[in-house]
């Protein structure tokens, strides 16, 4: 991630996942918010959209698309930033300072600052100089702006501003086709029948299912054995 100098020290655990790209995000319904985000699937002569807000719960790919958008830029040689509210939340809001000089801005978990009145004026402040200074701007959460908890009004209003999109879940279907091509991406084919039986099996949520078939691919690096199921179910035993 490429950065400028920041009046607060970031967390080392704030860090752009290396996995995170729009290449091996499998869109679902989700086919129109991805093409927004994605700068290199844009028309020619269209402006791209300055502020979108998306929303939806754990595991549906809000943290990956923000990422991804940011990984974008710095290939670009743009700069661009990622903070996730979760874990910066406790710190002070100074460290909004200057930001908005970045090509992108990406906030995640907004909800995180509800009810903290500091951290709501400094983002509407944010906002205000996002807006003048034209910085592209992505805001991720679990629920649309007006359910948030947030108090000031203001910054609700913000939240709204621009386009407001809902990451749909992917269905059982989708979920086969997702890992297959995380699966692709990480240099091995998976059957549909393995990918199947992975997600009936583990966990529903699609965060836990990449975890564990990066564990599973491990697995079968270091025994020297494809992926199927007889292997799957000896390796979680299951």
């Amino acid at each position: 991630m490429s950065i400028m100098s920041l009046p607060v020290q970031l967390p080392l655990s704030v860090q752009l996942r290396d996995d995170a790209t729009f290449a091996n995000f499998y869109s679902g319904r989700n086919e129109t918010l991805v093409n927004l985000l994605d700068i290199d699937r844009s028309v020619p002569g269209i402006e791209s959209e300055q502020f979108i807000f998306l929303y939806g719960p754990k595991g549906v790919g809000c943290s990956h698309l923000l990422q991804a958008a940011c990984h974008q830029v710095d290939r670009r040689s743009g700069r661009s930033i990622y903070l996730p509210m979760k874990e910066l939340v406790h710190y002070s809001p100074k460290l909004l300072e200057g930001i908005e000089r970045l090509q992108l801005v990406c906030l995640d978990d907004i909800g995180e600052v509800a009810g903290i009145d500091e951290w709501e004026e400094a983002l509407f402040d944010l906002f205000n100089r996002l807006r003048d200074s034209r910085t592209r701007f992505l805001v991720a959460a679990d629920n649309p702006p007006r359910a948030l908890g947030i108090q000031l009004q203001d910054l609700v209003s913000r939240l709204g501003w621009g386009m407001v999109f809902q990451v749909h879940p992917l269905d059982d279907r989708d979920k086969v086709a997702a890992l297959k091509l995380r699966a692709h991406y990480r240099g091995f084919d998976l059957s549909d029948d393995v990918a199947r039986f992975i997600i009936h099996r583990g966990s529903r949520d699609m965060g836990n299912l990449f975890t564990l078939l990066h564990k599973l691919d491990s697995a079968s690096l270091r025994a020297k054995r494809k992926l199927t199921i007889p292997f799957v179910k000896e390796v979680m035993r299951w």
